[in-house]
């Protein structure tokens, strides 16, 4: 673990790998909700925490350093379920690249736990880490102009739902009509880090 200082109170945490980090997000999350710590926000990504808004951050950069962390992130509340027709264009692509078939591929998916590593790229895009190492796939060769809202897509370890419709070089499965991003909800975002999520298939998945 390394820290690096940033501006006047914020304190970024670099750890060596996502399972370090997102354990990391879920002490820190806990710590402040007790009281421990006082930061405005915490923000995860693939191999770091960001902490702004944080109190004496050079004293609390030296205790974290030598601070012991549990390896698994505590078990948060019920898994969000998002129902997903498996019809994406890519879907006969990731079947070879897996070496099973699109039925397959579907069953894989949806009978994997995810949990959000960290949110990014767009608002209400959500990181999904769940799916075992050897079913990472590459991006696209050539990206997309415009990826539909609502693609369920993969990329290298991750599992995404693009909120909107945006360019994008994932991996396209299928389709879901869940709504990732609204205004008028609070929270806007349906994802967050740390939340569970589960793929369930409709249609003729």
């Amino acid at each position: 673990m390394t820290t690096r200082l940033v501006g006047d109170d914020a304190l970024l945490i670099e750890v060596g790998s996502g399972a370090e980090a997102q354990s990391l997000h879920a002490e820190l999350v806990r710590r402040r909700a007790e009281g421990s710590l006082t930061v405005r926000e915490i923000v995860p990504a693939a191999r770091t925490v960001l902490l702004d808004g944080l109190d004496a951050p050079a004293r609390r950069a030296a205790e974290l350093t030598t601070a012991e962390f549990t390896r698994t992130p505590p078990r948060a509340r019920a898994a969000i379920e998002l129902p997903v027709r498996y019809d994406g264009p890519d879907l006969a692509d990731v079947a070879a690249h897996w070496e099973v078939s699109e039925r397959e591929v579907a069953r894989i998916h949806a009978d994997t736990e995810f949990t959000v590593a960290f949110c990014g790229f767009a608002p209400g895009f959500g990181y999904l880490t769940g799916l075992p190492a050897r079913y990472d796939v590459p991006r696209r060769a050539t990206p997309r102009t415009a990826v539909p809202a609502g693609a369920v897509a993969l990329a290298g370890p991750y599992t995404g739902v693009y909120p909107r419709s945006s360019p994008g070089g994932w991996q396209l499965i299928g389709t879901t009509e869940a709504v990732l991003w609204d205004h008028a909800r609070v929270p806007a975002a349906l994802l967050a880090p740390g939340t569970r999520v589960r793929f369930v298939p409709v249609g003729d998945a």
